[in-house]
């Protein structure tokens, strides 16, 4: 007894004295490093009246990094907020402390129907967050899954080119966005449920689309219960309320795949051997008997994450290369020459596209998918280049910011491929002036699947077809303002005309040298 009592004294007494130590640390830090510089907060609303109302912070924090330089402090409300606008400070992070500031900083409105609880990009670090990611990777997104499911994503690029010819036909302007939207709608619910969702014509896709649109939205809309915690259970603006609906529309299309497939396994059908088979048949969530609640979180993940970053991003490619003839002529006459005018673009035909993978890198340098990387939050106090990240601070990454630097890329609102083309600069994580998808542990883990659907889609319709704008948009030029949300979208959508490409004509040289 007299041994096991002087044993726990003995734990208890190295316990405090860590705990004073860790104290002491915290401390010394505070001590030794100041916080990033930033301008003086108002008592209790911090900065907020200093920023103003404003529907574009991505450009509002660009332009305070200017004061204030490229990682700056800002008291939101309660909530400290840490900006980081160079990759120089990028690289500190993800290479110096990826994991002491992996946390995330969840806003209340995803906090409806326990989706933070479940979710792969909101969850923080730890074994539920490692085995949902590992699960997805595995499942879809290894180079052998991705491989297995050629065919599948061949088949959507046909039915978007026939969708498209058959607007050709009629005279009718494609909306780009919506297009490659439906089809890449199409390829995850195929891959997931082994089912299309929607199709080109029918109003469900629209709808879908416009869903997650505002999902997006609403996810990064300024909310006061996001800077006064205290006032969370008030959702004094009805955030939450309007979030809660539309998560339930997502849902409620999931629901009805779940449903028929659970029936079909009743009445003794084959497994369909896709995603919803592997999820139905794996155990997430004990004292959840179907674990219906967080496959369906899993699904928004999916869906919201894989659907608007991509169609965006050929949307804006499109937008690009309609406003720059010499840069589309170069890109089409670089597919005609590899592909020739008898084929159809297959994805093994990337790696021989080099200005493409430029038009995309450029694309994505100027119109990233997602202005800020989803916000961390540090899990302890660190030191970063000589400034404090306390703990539970929120930190963001403003990746429209670093693509715009005047310091990494010269005449940097310019669209100009031929910059990637002098130097090797990647999109997977390891080039910090490029990380539209992030970087470390928390890399965007669909980007395999993003890198081959954006070049095959956009490839296939520079391919097939010639494009211009319509009378009324030549005349006025093409609206380029953006719509801010998790992701950036185009606020208004772009549509072009296609003109089939015959026989030769995908030979002729658009360019004279």
């Amino acid at each position: 007894m007299e041994v096991n009592a002087l044993s726990l004294l003995l734990l208890l007494a190295i316990s405090l004295l860590s705990l004073f130590l860790l104290s002491q640390n915290k401390r010394r830090k505070r001590a030794l490093y100041p916080l990033p510089p930033g301008p003086k907060p108002y008592p209790l609303v911090g900065n907020l009246l200093q920023l103003g109302p404003t529907s574009q912070p991505h450009i509002t924090f660009t332009t305070l990094s200017k004061t204030y330089g490229p990682i700056f402090s800002l008291q939101l409300g309660q909530v400290t907020t840490i900006v980081v606008s160079s990759h120089e400070y990028a690289k500190k992070i993800f290479q110096n402390h990826d994991l002491a500031l992996a946390g995330r900083h969840e806003p209340d409105v995803l906090r409806v129907q326990g989706h933070h609880e479940r979710s792969i990009a909101w969850l923080p670090p730890g074994p539920r967050w490692r085995s949902l990611r590992r699960l997805c990777t595995t499942e879809l997104f290894t180079t052998q899954r991705l491989d297995s499911h050629l065919s599948l994503r061949r088949q959507k690029v046909h039915e978007l080119l026939d969708f498209v010819s058959k607007c050709a036909q009629e005279g009718t302007p494609v909306e780009i966005g919506q297009a490659a939207f439906t089809t890449t709608l199409n390829l995850l619910s195929s891959t997931i449920f082994s089912t299309d969702i929607a199709g080109f014509d029918s109003d469900s896709s629209q709808e879908f689309k416009k869903g997650v649109e505002s999902i997006m939205e609403f996810a990064t809309c300024p909310n006061v219960s996001d800077f006064f915690p205290v006032l969370t259970p008030l959702d004094l603006q009805g955030v939450r309320r309007k979030m809660d609906s539309l998560v339930i529309f997502l849902h409620k299309v999931f629901d009805e795949q779940i449903d028929r497939r659970t029936k079909s396994r009743e009445e003794g059908s084959i497994h369909h051997n896709d995603f919803l088979d592997v999820l139905l048949d794996s155990q997430l969530g004990e004292g959840d008997p179907d674990n219906r609640e967080h496959h369906k979180s899993i699904f928004s993940d999916l869906f919201a994450a894989g659907t608007d970053t991509s169609s965006s991003t050929v949307e804006w490619a499109m937008a690009e290369l309609l406003q720059n003839p010499v840069t589309l002529a170069k890109v089409r006459n670089e597919l005609a020459s590899v592909i020739g005018p008898e084929r159809e673009m297959e994805e093994s035909h990337i790696g021989q596209l080099p200005y493409l993978q430029a038009v995309i890198k450029e694309t994505l340098r100027l119109h990233p998918p997602v202005p800020f990387l989803l916000p961390r939050r540090a899990q302890e106090t660190v030191e970063l280049g000589g400034y404090l990240i306390p703990e539970d601070a929120k930190l963001l990454v403003n990746i429209w910011a670093i693509g715009r630097d005047e310091t990494t890329w010269p005449d940097p609102l310019k669209f100009s491929p031929e910059r990637f083309l002098e130097k090797e600069i990647d999109f997977r994580g390891r080039d910090f002036e490029l990380i539209p998808f992030g970087a470390g542990r928390r890399i965007c883990p669909g980007l395999p699947l993003a890198y081959r659907m954006v070049h095959l889609v956009l490839g296939s319709l520079l391919h097939r077809f010639q494009w211009k704008l319509p009378e009324e948009v030549e005349n006025c030029g093409v609206d380029m303002s953006e719509k801010f949300g998790v992701t950036l979208a185009m606020a208004q959508h772009l549509k072009a005309i296609a003109v089939p490409v015959l026989g030769n004509c995908s030979h002729e040289r658009l360019v004279q040298n």
